[in-house]
């Protein structure tokens, strides 16, 4: 068997995953209404309608804290494979997880001392 042929599967994966969304969207065009209602632009959410304006400002707190999660939930990415292939790696594996651990609580201190988890 060809290297080319063992990626046939590979390439009737990726034609099918093109396919169907651009199929669904394709019935979705026809089958669907032609024109929205004044309704479908008014923001809802939370099944109350909002009184006001609706956009407002994020602080950057916010932001901050969303990056945080995301740094530590790929670290909790990191650390799962780890933790399941503990015995194969032996010393090597623990040292290497423990230099990463390392760097992000550094850089978790740093950003506590910094004040940047602070709420005021």
């Amino acid at each position: 068997m060809t290297l080319a042929l063992k990626y046939v599967p590979v390439l009737v994966l990726f034609a099918l995953a093109l396919m169907i969304p651009l199929i669904m969207l394709g019935i979705a065009g026809v089958t669907g209404p032609r024109q929205g209602s004044p309704r479908k632009f008014t923001p809802f959410e939370s099944g109350v309608e909002s009184i006001g304006d609706t956009r407002h400002r994020f602080s950057v707190r916010f932001f901050l804290v969303a990056l945080l999660f995301i740094i530590f939930d790929i670290e909790a990415v990191f650390i799962y494979p780890w933790a399941v292939l503990f015995r194969e790696l032996g010393l090597f594996g623990l040292v290497e997880m423990t230099i990463f651990l390392t760097v992000l609580l550094l850089g978790l201190f740093y950003v506590w001392k910094k004040g940047a988890l602070e709420w005021e």
